[in-house]
């Protein structure tokens, strides 16, 4: 058996074995990985189905919602019958029912300031499938202090994007992109503006995708780009980030040494003194 990988393992990744640039050696790596995905939502619902049939051997799903018939239009992991469970243990019996290898750990908590370095702590990568700024500036802050890559989604009506905050030498963070959140209520959110259902499948399978090839480390991922997508137009548009040398969390000499330094429920911004 190539690598440990039973028959029956060799029969289910046998697209990526056949791969040159997968092949056992990669198959083994995915099964080794640990992958956290914060959200079980539009956006996780996708990540966590093809991390989960992609063979990722450790997956922990944090979400501390639970599941509502609205949100069935996009979240194509929960079904009528899981409508008032826990996000988490919906994904957790899907995930089980999809793929065996799979070892799921579930988080059903909201992520803060207190929890959120416990979280992250020991994972891979960790996959941003939040739809809140609070929750996008605490995971990118954490993992940057964590040194722990981040793949980042969001959705709006008919667009969506994405990058990879790989924190390399030149990665830039989420940080270096928007410095602080824009003012409460300015963006509406999913409830208010509505979303086209398949844009979060589009962006969801995009961040695993990025995903998958950070932890064969293969190809050129998305660090330094923002890949932004508008559905009802079909055009799609990748825009450079470059690293904020000042950049608060990620420079040589970050004002950001805890996730205690900031002040999440506002613009998480740094206290003036």
């Amino acid at each position: 058996m190539a690598l440990g990988l039973d028959q029956t393992q060799l029969d289910r990744y046998s697209r990526h074995i056949i791969l040159d640039d997968v092949g056992p050696d990669g198959q083994a790596a995915l099964l080794d990985a640990s992958v956290l995905v914060v959200g079980a939502g539009g956006l996780g619902s996708p990540v966590i189905q093809y991390l989960a049939a992609a063979g990722v051997g450790r997956l922990g799903i944090a979400d501390d919602d639970v599941v509502e018939r609205s949100n069935l239009q996009r979240q194509v992991i929960h079904g009528e019958r899981d409508i008032d469970r826990p996000k988490v243990a919906s994904a957790a019996e899907f995930v089980a029912d999809l793929n065996p290898d799979v070892d799921v750990e579930t988080h059903e908590i909201r992520i803060g300031p207190e929890t959120v370095m416990d979280l992250v702590d020991g994972y891979d990568v960790v996959v941003d499938a939040t739809d809140n700024f609070q929750a996008r500036y605490l995971i990118n802050d954490a993992c940057a202090l964590a040194d722990i890559p981040v793949s980042h989604g969001a959705v709006y009506r008919f667009e969506g994007q994405v990058s990879t905050f790989e924190r390399g030498p030149d990665s830039p963070c989420y940080r270096c992109l928007f410095p602080e959140a824009p003012p409460e209520g300015a963006i509406p959110d999913c409830a208010t503006a509505g979303v086209l259902g398949v844009v979060p499948g589009m962006i969801g399978t995009v961040q695993a995708t990025e995903t998958i090839k950070l932890l064969l480390d293969h190809g050129d991922s998305l660090s330094g780009r923002l890949w932004c997508v508008d559905a009802s137009r079909m055009d799609v548009e990748s825009v450079p980030i470059r690293a904020n040398p000042n950049c608060p969390v990620c420079s040589e000499n970050p004002d950001i040494e805890s996730v205690h330094d900031v002040t999440y429920a506002d613009r998480c911004g740094i206290p003036a003194e």
